[in-house]
């Protein structure tokens, strides 16, 4: 099952240091082993509440595939790049099962709350 990152990426004052470029340069290099993709990247057109800043979206066939990627030793010596030149919020969430549907989801919550 399929498991994607989210990153909420702000740049101060919105120009890439020459750290987050050097960033950018090897990044690729360390995602390619463990199977991951960049499905989105960019700034977003906000059409509700707020988003400063720009969206990461990437895709890995896996969650071990993820988690092996952002713990690998080669991500890691990466990292503290990131982290100096950027401020991200990332997050791993799972694809969703085949078959899900929002109103099932809402009926097995009611279901839950009968029971409670």
């Amino acid at each position: 099952m399929p498991t994607y990152l989210v990153n909420h990426l702000r740049i101060p004052g919105d120009v890439p240091s020459n750290d987050a470029l050097n960033y950018l340069d090897q990044v690729e290099a360390t995602v390619a082993p463990y199977g991951g993709k960049w499905l989105a990247q960019g700034p977003g057109d906000v059409i509700e509440g707020a988003w400063p800043g720009a969206v990461v979206l990437m895709e890995f066939p896996t969650r071990e595939a993820a988690d092996q990627w952002y713990n690998s030793a080669a991500y890691t010596a990466l990292r503290a790049l990131r982290i100096k030149s950027a401020i991200s919020d990332i997050i791993l969430i799972d694809s969703l099962p085949a078959g899900f549907t929002i109103k099932a989801f809402a009926n097995n919550i009611r279901e839950t709350m009968k029971g409670a």
